[in-house]
C-alpha cells in the first residue's frame, strides 16, 4: 500500500519556524494551515484559524478575495499588498501581504507587519551609513595626517628662526593647533588600529562599570537606574569596547541631562533583555542582546535626528561629534547595531548585538 499523504500540519510545519506570518489558504479561501506567529497576531487559536475563511482576518476582504481569483486563473506567480489585519481584542495590524501561487491547489498568504519592515529597513540603512562612516573617516584621516605633520614641523623650523616674542606666539598657535588636529585624527582611526580583543562578557559588569564612571563625575541630582534581565548569559566580544561604547552614550545623555540634574530631577535607566529573531543586515538571529541606556531628558534635536551617528555631528555647544560615531563603530564589530527613539523627555540608545 502507498504511504498516506502527509497532513496540511505536517507538510507546512516548517513555517512555524519563520516570524512572519503565514497561512496556506485553498484557492476557494480556506486555511489549511496557520503558523505560530500568526496565531499568537491573530490571537485566536490555530484550530479556531484552519478550515475558517481567511478574508475574513482582514478589515477589506475582497482584496485577498480578488487575489485569490487571479491565482486559481494563474494571473500571477505573486502579488503584494497593503491591508490590515484584524486582532482579537487588538487593534488591526497595518501588514505587507505577499499572495503566492503553489504547484498544488493551494496559496501560500504571507504577511509581514509594516513595522517589522520598517524596522528592517532602517537595520539597513543603518548598517551602510555605518560602512560609509568608517570610509569616510579612515580616507579623510589619512588625507590630514600627511599635511599635518607637515605644517607642525615647517612651524617648528620657523620658530627657532625668530626671535620676536610676538611672533613666536603665531608658530605656538600653529603647533598647538596642529597637535590638537592630530589628536581628532588618533580618534578618528583608533577604533579601526586597535586589535579586537575577544573574550567572555557579563553585560551587566559593563553597565555597572558605566554606572559607577558616571556617578563619579555627577555625584549629584542624577538617579541611575537599573532595570536587568539576570539570565542574559555571557558572550564572546571585547569588553573595553563594550565599556566604551556604553559610557560614550551615558555621557551624552548626562550632557543633555544638565538642566534635570541642577533641579535632581535627572534619571538615566540601564536595561537589559533578550531579543528574539533580530536581523541584522540580511542575516537572522535567533537570540540577541538588547541593552537600552534611556534618559528623561529634552532629546535630540529634530535637525540631527537622522545624522546623529554620522562623524563630527554634535547635538551641543563644544561637542567632538566622534562618541556616537565610536559607539557605532564598536558595536558593529561585534555583529550588532545601535536604535536612537528620542523625544522630549524621553531618549532611548538601544543597542542591540546577536548571541549565539
Amino acid at each position: 500500500m502507498p504511504a498516506p499523504a502527509p497532513t496540511a500540519a505536517l507538510r507546512f510545519q516548517s513555517f512555524d519556524l519563520l516570524a512572519t506570518l503565514v497561512a496556506v489558504v485553498h484557492s476557494q479561501g480556506e486555511v489549511l494551515f496557520a503558523n505560530a506567529a500568526l496565531e499568537d497576531a491573530l490571537g485566536i487559536s490555530r484550530r479556531a484559524i484552519v478550515g475558517s475563511r481567511f478574508s475574513v482576518n482582514f478589515t477589506e476582504p475582497s482584496y485577498l478575495e480578488n487575489a485569490l481569483l487571479g491565482a486559481g486563473d494563474n494571473k500571477f506567480a505573486a502579488l503584494r499588498y497593503e491591508a490590515w489585519l484584524k486582532r482579537f481584542n487588538r487593534e488591526p495590524l497595518p501588514v505587507h501581504v505577499i499572495v503566492t501561487l503553489t504547484e498544488s491547489d493551494s496559496v501560500i498568504v504571507e504577511m509581514v507587519p509594516l513595522e517589522q519592515q520598517t524596522r528592517k529597513d532602517r537595520e539597513e540603512r543603518l548598517f551602510e551609513q555605518a560602512q560609509a562612516n568608517k570610509e569616510l573617516i579612515r580616507n579623510l584621516a589619512h588625507e590630514i595626517k600627511n599635511p599635518l605633520g607637515g605644517i607642525r614641523g615647517a612651524a617648528q623650523l620657523l620658530e627657532m628662526d625668530i626671535e620676536s616674542p610676538e611672533l613666536i606666539e603665531y608658530t605656538q598657535v600653529i603647533i598647538h593647533e596642529a597637535d590638537r588636529l592630530q589628536s581628532l585624527v588618533d580618534r578618528l582611526l583608533a577604533p579601526h588600529r586597535r586589535p579586537h580583543l575577544v573574550g567572555d562578557v557579563n553585560i551587566h559588569e559593563v553597565c555597572e562599570r558605566v554606572r559607577t564612571l558616571i556617578l563619579a563625575e555627577f555625584p549629584k541630582g542624577l538617579k541611575v537606574v537599573r532595570d536587568y534581565d539576570t539570565s542574559i548569559p555571557e558572550f564572546r566580544g571585547d569588553r573595553e569596547q563594550l565599556i566604551q561604547t556604553v559610557l560614550n552614550i551615558a555621557h551624552n545623555a548626562c550632557q543633555a541631562l544638565s538642566e534635570q540634574i541642577a533641579d535632581q530631577s535627572a534619571s538615566l535607566t540601564f536595561v537589559t533583555r533578550i531579543a528574539r529573531q533580530v536581523t541584522f543586515g540580511k542575516q537572522r538571529n535567533r537570540l540577541a542582546l538588547e541593552l537600552h541606556v534611556v534618559d528623561n531628558g529634552p532629546g535630540v534635536p529634530d535637525e540631527i535626528k537622522d545624522r546623529i551617528f554620522y562623524p563630527l555631528v554634535s547635538g551641543r555647544d563644544g561637542g567632538s561629534g566622534l562618541g556616537l560615531t565610536l559607539a557605532q563603530t564598536f558595536v558593529q564589530q561585534h555583529h550588532g547595531l545601535i536604535e536612537c527613539d528620542s523625544m522630549p523627555g524621553r531618549t532611548d540608545f538601544k543597542i542591540l548585538i546577536p548571541l549565539p
